[in-house]
């Protein structure tokens, strides 16, 4: 670890260490010194929480054009159609990529890449290491990353704010080392968000804790335009058990067979969509939410017992394994799931590719084209910037003071992340979403009112962005 005493000088800032972040910071360390932070472990990103795998066209029965069509259906009509296309068309150089760098897709027994089928896709396209693709990612990319002497990991750098000069240009950041509490401040031209969505905003989510939205609010204050936060994805098969925290039921499961039913043993999804169990996923967790509503039960079950027990322990070992820690067997038991938050519209990043509801496994497709394009961006203006040791204004803690009143962030996130899920849920109304935005204006004042008189925390940090 380096002297984290002075102003630390880098040509790029990436912050966050999943799928896109490392991609962009592989890529541009080939012009210049990188610094790649992360606010926890290096392996903590929703990349590594990712089960299903990644799309892009394989098979001779299947074909770009579907592809794009399945992404405009699940899109409800809002996607960008040029980025779809876009996307699409350069999804086989860059998964090709991702290979290159020793990511280990699974083969099925003729050695050919075993395709899996999820939720809105019409045709089976979907690139997997058995149910932990997206750990699989980052054990590879976080591997190239230590081959690359030009890039320095810093890990528990919780970022506070980004440092601008008027109108717009960047200069660096302050982050917080979360072991000595310290203000670090780093240098740089160009820096990249890559911090992952707002899952813990909710009360069920999929997400890691650390999916707080970072990159969104460190965006917004410096002046940056947001959009489409509307649009955040409910995964329909969330565990529904006391001790599972996060535990998400792969789109996978449903594509290999799986069946939908209501507590009774009857199934439902034949009467919201031709598709069934497999209609995208915005549908199925409305349709969920209104069966659960209905009947007044707490959650549906997900059954797969009636699939082979050998090839659902080979082809999902991750879930079997961890259901069985919970004394659940899904190849004997139907699975009790609720629907939970699980995805915004390019995370950080507002990309235009998933209009109203994202297709199974476009995201590790989206992060790798995006990333890929920002850094070719990077470098361009990369060029024509000047050298580095940009002066920077020093932090000032100004009068704050160490808090007594710690429970006021706990409740406060408690109040946040219950207030999402009951008013700015699946199926929201003009009169919730009302009551719910005069009652967060004021908690937003209260936790300015506190950042300004106490001394941050990452956890304080985390709840005010």
């Amino acid at each position: 670890m380096e002297d984290m005493s002075k102003i630390l000088q880098f040509d790029f800032i990436v912050i966050g260490s999943g799928i896109a972040g490392i991609t962009y910071a592989l890529k541009v360390a080939k012009a210049g010194q990188v610094a790649l932070l992360t606010k926890k472990n290096r392996s903590d990103s929703n990349t590594n929480y990712a089960q299903g795998g990644i799309a892009t066209v394989f098979n001779s029965d299947d074909s770009p054009q579907l592809h794009i069509q399945d992404t405009l259906e699940a899109g409800a009509g809002l996607c960008h159609l040029d980025v779809v296309e876009k996307v699409i068309a350069e999804s086989g150089a860059a998964i090709e990529e991702l290979i290159q760098i020793g990511v280990e897709f699974s083969k099925n027994t003729t050695g050919h890449f075993d395709l899996g089928r999820e939720g809105g896709h019409s045709r089976r396209r979907v690139l997997h290491a058995k149910d932990i693709t997206g750990q699989e990612i980052e054990r590879a990319l976080l591997n190239a990353v230590q081959r690359t002497p030009n890039i320095t990991l810093f890990e528990h750098q919780m970022v506070v704010d980004l440092i601008m000069e008027p109108p717009n240009r960047i200069l660096g950041l302050y982050a917080q080392d979360s072991a000595s509490g310290k203000i670090v401040t780093f240098a740089a031209p160009i820096v990249m968000l890559a911090t992952g969505g707002v899952g813990k905003v909710y009360k069920f989510t999929s997400n890691p804790d650390i999916a707080t939205g970072d990159g969104i609010a460190l965006a917004w204050r410096a002046g940056a335009k947001v959009g489409n936060l509307e649009f955040v994805q409910f995964h329909p098969t969330s565990l529904y058990h006391p001790t599972a925290k996060n535990f998400l039921l792969s789109e996978a499961l449903r594509g290999e067979g799986g069946k939908l039913r209501l507590t009774s043993g009857e199934e439902f999804m034949q009467h919201y969509h031709p598709l069934g169990a497999l209609a995208p996923r915005d549908i199925v967790a409305r349709a969920i939410d209104a069966e659960m509503k209905k009947a007044g039960t707490t959650h549906v079950l997900l059954d797969m017992t009636h699939l082979d027990s050998q090839f659902l322990k080979s082809r999902f070992p991750q879930i079997h394994e961890k259901l069985i820690s919970f004394g659940l067997d899904m190849t004997q038991e139907p699975l009790p799931v609720v629907p939970a938050a699980h995805y915004m519209w390019g995370e950080v990043a507002c990309t235009g590719f998933h209009g109203a509801n994202r297709l199974a496994s476009n995201s590790l497709l989206e992060a790798v084209v995006f990333s890929k394009n920002a850094s070719a961006r990077s470098l361009e203006r990369f060029k024509t910037l000047s050298p580095r040791n940009i002066r920077l204004p020093e932090w000032k803690e100004g009068g704050a003071v160490e808090s007594k009143e710690k429970i006021i962030i706990t409740q406060n996130w408690t109040e946040i992340r219950k207030l999402m899920w009951n008013y700015v849920g699946i199926v929201r109304s003009q009169n919730r979403l009302l009551l719910a935005k005069q009652r967060l204006q004021a908690l937003r004042k209260e936790i300015e009112e506190y950042y300004w008189k106490y001394k941050i925390t990452p956890d304080f940090l985390e709840l005010r962005n």
